[in-house]
């Protein structure tokens, strides 16, 4: 026979090498799939797109969110991704860092009791945008995302959060 003994010490090396090996690629692979975030950013489109004053939910399997008016990025034990927002500017009204009054408006409540005028509106979501713009950052990611588009007197605004 030309094989080797087991008993060599090489043989035994690259076993352990092998062990190695296939230990580290077992290591590499992520916990789980990476989050959708195209997925959330179609559905924001889509509720930013219509002509007419819309609402959709849209289901999250990750932990981390961070909105922008332009994008949506995703982050969970798969990894990250990131999708842009074709139908922008959006405007971010989730539990951190946003107008409490544009929080409820998303929640259900109509724009003209929470604003005392659409110009109102316009101006807290444009400061919104502005802070979120300036400084997007990783939130905890809520079970469900919620997307409002409202159309008051001229004034077009999309909330998510």
């Amino acid at each position: 026979m030309i094989d080797a003994p087991i008993e060599t010490w090489y043989t035994w090396l690259g076993i352990a090498a092998v062990s190695v090996l296939t230990l580290g690629t077992a290591a590499g692979i992520p916990s789980g799939p990476t989050p959708d975030a195209n997925g959330v950013a179609d559905t924001i489109d889509r509720v930013a797109a219509d002509e007419l004053p819309a609402t959709a939910e849209h289901g999250l399997a990750a932990d981390r969110i961070r909105l922008s008016p332009t994008r949506v990025s995703l982050r969970g034990p798969g990894g990250s991704t990131t999708a842009p927002l074709r139908f922008g500017p959006v405007t971010p009204a989730t539990n951190a860092g946003s107008d409490d009054r544009l929080r409820r408006v998303l929640s259900g409540e109509p724009p003209d009791r929470v604003f005392d005028s659409p110009e109102a509106l316009d101006r807290a979501a444009v400061e919104s945008r502005g802070r979120y713009r300036r400084n997007p950052r990783w939130e905890r990611a809520p079970n469900r995302l919620r997307i409002r588009s409202i159309r008051w007197e001229g004034t077009r605004v999309t909330l998510v959060g």
